[in-house]
C-alpha cells in the first residue's frame, strides 16, 4: 500500500477537523432555544414565594394552576397527533444507535421538533424536568440529518460511531461542559472507552460547548461551593453520605421505572383523565411548597448554595425530599419529555445538605457529595455524575470526596436497580416489556 505523501495527510486531517468543528457548532446552535427556555423557568420560579420571599400574588398563582391545563394537553398530544415525540429522548437516541432500520423514524426533524416543543411546554409550566433528553436527541438528530444532506461528512467514522459523538455533543452545548459530553458518550451510550471517538468526541464536544458559551451558559452552572473542609474529613462524610444519597438516587429511579410501568397504558388510553389528575397533582405540590417542588432543580439548587442557612430544615425539610422524588416522577412517567439528571442531582443536594447538618458538619460539602452520589444512585454513571458535580458546582479540591461519593452510589443504586435506569426505559417502550420488573429485580 502506498502511504500518503505529507501533504495529502495534512490536507485529510484539515478536512476531518474542519467536518468535526462544523457539527458541534451546529449541534450546539441547535441547543440554544433549549437553554433559553431553560433560563425563562428560572425567571418564572422567581415569582414563587419560596424563591423570590414574600407572599402568593395572583401572578404566582396563575402559574401554579397552569399544570391543569398543561399536563392534559400534552397527554393527548402524545396519545394522539405527536405521538412520535413522546419520551425523554435518550432511550430512543440509544435505541437509533442500535437499530439503524429505525434510526430514520427516531431522528427524523418532525419527532425531535415535537419532542422539544412539547419539553419547552412542560418546562415553563414549571415540571420538575431535566433537559438532557431533548439535548441529546437534538444532537443525534442533527447529525443524522448532515449526514444525509452531505454523504461525505466525517466517511471515516461509521454511522452511529457519529450520532453517538453527537448525542454527547449535545449534552456539551446543553451545559457548556464539554468533557461531561464525552464521558456520557462513552460511558452511557456506547459503553467503552474507545480512542476511534472519544479523540473526534473531545472536538465536537469542544466546539458545541463554546457556542453554548456564546449563547449564555455559564461555566459554573450553580456557583462555585465554598470548601474548607480537609481532604481526610471530606472522605470519611462521603462514605455515610455516598451510600445513603445513592440508595436514594437508585430508589428515585426505581419508583420512577414501576410508576412509568403503571401509567404507560393507562395515560395512553385516557389522556383527558389522567391528565387532569397528574396535572392537579403537580398544581398542588407546586402550592404546598412555595414553589420549590417545581422547575429541574438548579434554581434550588443555587439558592442551596448561595444561601448560609438551609432553606427548610425538621419536617419541611423532608417534606421538601419528598416533593423533589415525586414531582419528576409524574410527567416522566407519563412520558412527558425531558431528563432526569437535574431532578436526582437536586433530589441529592437537598439530602446530602439537610443530612450533614444534622452532624454538625459543612451543609456546603453535604450538598455536593449528595448530588453526586443521587445522581450515580439512580442513573450508574459515576464519572459522569463526578464531572457533572465539578462542572454545576466546580471546586476541584472537592474532587476526591466526589469520586469516592459518586462510586459509592453508583454501587448502592445497582442494589436497587439492576439495569441502568435509561435502558430500562427504553426497555419499556418495547412490546411485552418487563423491564419494570427486570430494572428492580
Amino acid at each position: 500500500m502506498v502511504r500518503p505523501s505529507p501533504r495529502a495527510q495534512i490536507q485529510h486531517l484539515g478536512r476531518h477537523l474542519i467536518d468535526l468543528g462544523f457539527l458541534g457548532l451546529m449541534v450546539g446552535a441547535a441547543c440554544w432555544p433549549l437553554n433559553l427556555v431553560d433560563r425563562w423557568q428560572d425567571r418564572l420560579l422567581e415569582r414563587m414565594p419560596g424563591f423570590g420571599g414574600g407572599a402568593w400574588s395572583a401572578a404566582s398563582l396563575a402559574l401554579v394552576l397552569v399544570p391543569l391545563v398543561v399536563m392534559p394537553l400534552l397527554l393527548v398530544l402524545q396519545a394522539g397527533p405527536w405521538k412520535d415525540g413522546r419520551g425523554s429522548g435518550i432511550p430512543q437516541t440509544m435505541e437509533s444507535l442500535h437499530d439503524p432500520e429505525r434510526r430514520e423514524l427516531l431522528l427524523a426533524a418532525t419527532p425531535t421538533w415535537r419532542r422539544s416543543l412539547l419539553w419547552t411546554v412542560a418546562s415553563l409550566a414549571l415540571f420538575s424536568l431535566g433537559r438532557e433528553g431533548p439535548v441529546v436527541q437534538v444532537g443525534a438528530s442533527v447529525a443524522h440529518a448532515l449526514r444525509r444532506r452531505f454523504p461525505a461528512l466525517l466517511r471515516g467514522l461509521v454511522p452511529g460511531g457519529v450520532l453517538a459523538i453527537a448525542a454527547g455533543a449535545g449534552l456539551a452545548g446543553g451545559f457548556n461542559s464539554p468533557l461531561m459530553g464525552v464521558v456520557f458518550m462513552a460511558e452511557e451510550l456506547t459503553g467503552r472507552f474507545q480512542s476511534a471517538l472519544i479523540w473526534p468526541g473531545l472536538m465536537v464536544c469542544a466546539t458545541a460547548a463554546l457556542m453554548s458559551h456564546w449563547g449564555g451558559e455559564p461555566l459554573y452552572g450553580l456557583g462555585v461551593v465554598a470548601n474548607a473542609t480537609p481532604e481526610t474529613e471530606l472522605l470519611l462524610w462521603a462514605v455515610p453520605i455516598g451510600l445513603s444519597a445513592g440508595l436514594l438516587g437508585g430508589a428515585f429511579a426505581s419508583l420512577l421505572l414501576a410508576t412509568a410501568r403503571q401509567l404507560r397504558v393507562r395515560v395512553l388510553r385516557h389522556p383527558w383523565l389522567w391528565g387532569l389528575g397528574l396535572g392537579l397533582l403537580v398544581s398542588l405540590m407546586l402550592l404546598v411548597s412555595g414553589g420549590l417542588s417545581g422547575g429541574d432543580g438548579e434554581r434550588l439548587m443555587t439558592l442551596l448554595i448561595d444561601d448560609q442557612k438551609p432553606i427548610a430544615t425538621g419536617w419541611r425539610w423532608l417534606g421538601l425530599l419528598v416533593l423533589r422524588i415525586v414531582a419528576p416522577i409524574i410527567p416522566l412517567a407519563a412520558g412527558v419529555p425531558g431528563g432526569l439528571i437535574d431532578p436526582a442531582f437536586t433530589l441529592g443536594a437537598v439530602f446530602g445538605s439537610g443530612v450533614i447538618e444534622w452532624f454538625g458538619g459543612d451543609p456546603h460539602v453535604g450538598l455536593a457529595l449528595g448530588m453526586v452520589a443521587a445522581l450515580a444512585g439512580a442513573t450508574q454513571l459515576p464519572v459522569m455524575s463526578m464531572l457533572f458535580a465539578l462542572h454545576m458546582a466546580g471546586d476541584q479540591q472537592l474532587l476526591a470526596g466526589l469520586l469516592l461519593a459518586g462510586a459509592l452510589g453508583a454501587y448502592a443504586g445497582r442494589m436497587l436497580l439492576k439495569l441502568p435506569v435509561y435502558h430500562a426505559l427504553a426497555a419499556l417502550d418495547q412490546p411485552n416489556s418487563n423491564a419494570g420488573s427486570e430494572a428492580t429485580s
